[in-house]
């Protein structure tokens, strides 16, 4: 399940660096492009909460399968796509096929696993969200560069086939049987709160993903009004369903967990300086120093392999530092962050110190993001798995396409006010995006000492 909820987000990213090769063989224009990178995203994100719902109602089990069945042949056909408008069609499908798959893993987590094997079992979910997005941006450009029998990009999607057939035949064989969907029917279908919550996460990500390029024109603005309008109103219907006795898309029982307004916080900020991160550091080391897919990819591999290695290991720290291990991950970040900026000012490559200030970054965020997740999940009541697992999955996405709007428009703006293109304007941006990024991981820590403090 942890290999397939890797292969989803890895999608998330790994169109990134082949973004180039894709729009030169397909002849696609800018917003073509910008769609087969963001429609992946818009309909995952916006998905998410009702593929969770759809495993209490149909079954964990069967119904991750059907989204990694659904997310393998959308990735075949992503694959053999002839054109730009075959491609973002079928972008889309995978992306819904992953908003069914994905929310099952963290609620068959939490329906089959109980005190440290749950602990455990959330730590490897953590190192795995974690580092999808640094190992898309890898894989993407190894792919890419090695032009596979000259099919160029589309070994990006054909990669996913053989894994998700044989995920597929394994599922079948070692899946726990859904022996407790059959009660958790009884709760039915919001369907009123799924139109609300998919509208009001639409307009909330279509102006997120497309906004810079198109200059954030007035439409955006508007929809991001309206997105918050629709979300007043979900919370309102939601909370007042509750009280008739009905069954809400989100649990209010969730929503008032000890701690998850908190978590809920730090997620969003983790993931935004993550995505962040990576977006700014790709346009800077591609577009500033000139690298290739291939060397671009790699210049993440010292934060995935970091991130991967704390977040499956954070648990076995001295108890010592467990109380603090989530302000102090924010504060490390935000400090490793502002030091990329600053061993890359001046367009160099930064030597030596750039991988310390990578594998600084892995660390932070791997502890700013595992102990949330898995102290945000360790209490919550299986049958709330699901409304838990859809919430916090859907934050997550959020803060990735908050982080990529916010730090991107900060990067681009930057660095069309400096005037010609280069190393050193690029680097230049980059600094300036970085001491916000450390301001936003700031933030996180901040919130954990406030919390102590209460």
């Amino acid at each position: 399940m942890l290999t397939a909820q890797f292969m989803a987000l890895l999608d998330v990213f790994i169109v990134n660096v082949a973004v180039p090769t894709i729009g030169s063989e397909l002849h696609a224009s800018g917003a073509g492009m910008q769609l087969v990178v963001a429609g992946y995203s818009i309909a995952y994100a916006v998905l998410l909460i009702t593929g969770a719902r759809l495993g209490d109602l149909l079954g964990h089990r069967r119904v991750h399968l059907a989204g990694l069945a659904l997310f393998t042949a959308a990735s075949l056909a992503c694959g053999l796509a002839g054109g730009t408008g075959e491609l973002i069609a079928f972008r889309l499908v995978q992306g819904a096929g992953a908003a069914v798959m994905i929310p099952q893993v963290l609620s068959l987590i939490q329906r089959h696993f109980t005190g440290e094997a749950r602990a455990r079992a959330l730590g490897a979910y953590s190192a795995v969200v974690a580092t999808g997005a640094a190992a898309g941006q890898v894989v993407g450009g190894v792919l890419v560069s090695a032009d596979l029998f000259g099919t160029g990009w589309r070994p990006v999607f054909l990669v996913n086939v053989p894994v998700g057939l044989v995920l597929l035949a394994v599922g079948h064989r070692v899946l726990p049987r859904d022996a407790s969907g059959v009660v958790e029917r009884s709760r039915g279908l919001d369907l009123l709160g799924l139109v609300l919550l998919g509208a009001a996460v639409s307009l909330l990500t279509v102006p997120l993903v497309l906004g810079q390029e198109e200059g954030w024109p007035l439409w955006s603005w508007l929809s991001l009004g309206a997105a918050v309008v629709l979300f007043t109103l979900f919370c309102l219907y939601e909370s007042r369903l509750a009280r008739r006795g009905g069954a809400p898309l989100i649990s209010p029982r969730v929503l008032r967990h000890p701690g998850m307004g908190l978590a809920v916080f730090r997620l969003l900020a983790v993931m935004a300086v993550n995505a962040g991160f990576l977006f700014a550091l790709t346009l800077h080391v591609q577009g500033g120093l000139g690298y290739s897919a291939l060397r671009a990819g790699l210049t993440f591999a010292p934060t995935a392999v970091v991130f991967g290695l704390v977040g499956l290991t954070w648990r076995d720290w001295p108890a010592a530092l467990q109380a603090v291990l989530i302000p102090a991950g924010f504060a490390v970040a935000a400090v490793s962050v502002a030091c990329v900026g600053v061993v890359l000012k001046g367009g160099g490559d930064g030597g030596f110190w750039l991988y310390v200030a990578f594998a600084g970054m892995g660390t932070g965020l791997a502890l700013g993001f595992s102990p949330t997740l898995t102290r945000a999940l360790a209490t919550v009541r299986p049958e709330d798995a699901a409304d838990a697992s859809g919430l916090l999955a859907t934050v997550a996405q959020l803060g990735q396409l908050i982080g990529v709007a916010a730090f991107g428009t900060l990067f681009l703006n930057r660095l069309e006010s400096l005037g010609a293109p280069g190393a050193y304007t690029s680097a230049d941006a980059l600094l300036m995006c970085t001491y916000a990024l450390a301001a936003t991981a700031t933030s996180g820590a901040v919130s954990g000492l406030v919390r102590r403090r209460r």
